[in-house]
């Protein structure tokens, strides 16, 4: 019986290679790629840039994971942006340092973020409201504002996911920004609900040491507001189209590429496994 199964499932993997043969390129390259630069830091002796490669090719394999043991057919489009999110944010953002060398770089992801989480939301409530089994019929709208709430909710625990790593373990994942102005009630000597602007600053001094930057350290809030603006635009631009698509009732063939969508499960019968 086992060895049926083995034998279907190598079948089934060569059906699917030669079937998308585009997908398997393009996981082999990023593969072949996050290895190598795995070998190159293996040799500056930098473990945790290791554990970061490591953890990519980890990533890497939950889409395919996804499909084989829970039934959902990842559109193609879906999962090659989804591979190479992956490769942009751990391997060039990270260990390449383009959230600090490329401007944009965290804000065009997050953007992305906000996308592909609104469609996976979407995908996940329109699999339960068509489902024979189930006895919900929500409408268009409900399904967008869900779709969006979910798409906001994950930007959300990423923040907070984000804050802990920077005050637990002295990261700096919410990037600072210099600013030239600040408004603060704290300041205000009489101390009254009222705050006090201070603006032109063109320098920060720490403890008797000039910082060196060209106005006031703002720590992290500016980089995570951000992130939480460009997460919405993204999830209201899906939770737009998806709103249509259902209304439409699938007449729509962007939005099919970012869906997931459930598939049956065809096993072998009791007789062919004891046969």
């Amino acid at each position: 019986m086992k060895k049926h199964r083995k034998k279907i499932h190598s079948v089934s993997l060569r059906e699917q290679i030669k079937k998308e043969p585009g997908l398997f390129t393009v996981y082999i390259f990023l593969r072949v790629a996050v290895i190598g630069v795995m070998i190159a830091q293996i040799f500056n002796h930098d473990w945790q840039n290791v554990m970061l490669c490591i953890l990519t090719l980890i990533l890497f394999t939950i889409p395919s994971f996804i499909e084989r043991n829970w039934h959902i057919d990842i559109p193609n489009t879906l999962e090659v942006i989804i591979l190479f999110f992956i490769f942009s944010a751990e391997i060039l953002g990270e260990i390449r340092a383009f959230y600090v060398s490329v401007p944009g770089w965290d804000t065009a992801l997050h953007t992305i973020t906000g996308f592909l989480s609104a469609a996976i939301g979407f995908s996940l409530i329109d699999i339960i409201n068509r489902n024979e089994n189930t006895n919900l019929f929500l409408s268009p709208v409900y399904v967008a504002i869900a779709a969006f709430c979910f798409s906001m909710t994950i930007g959300v625990i990423w923040e907070f996911f984000e804050f802990s790593m920077d005050m637990f373990f002295g990261l700096d994942m919410q990037k600072d920004t210099v600013v030239n102005s600040i408004h603060s009630v704290l300041l205000n000597p009489t101390g009254s609900n009222r705050p006090v602007s201070i603006t032109g600053i063109t320098e920060t001094v720490v403890n008797g040491i000039e910082l060196g930057i060209d106005g006031y350290l703002d720590i992290g809030l500016i980089d995570t507001m951000k992130d939480m603006f460009v997460n919405l635009i993204g999830a209201t631009v899906f939770s737009i189209i998806g709103f249509f698509y259902v209304k439409g009732r699938g007449s729509g063939k962007f939005v099919k590429r970012f869906m997931p969508t459930m598939i049956k499960k065809h096993l072998p019968s009791e007789e062919s496994d004891k046969s």
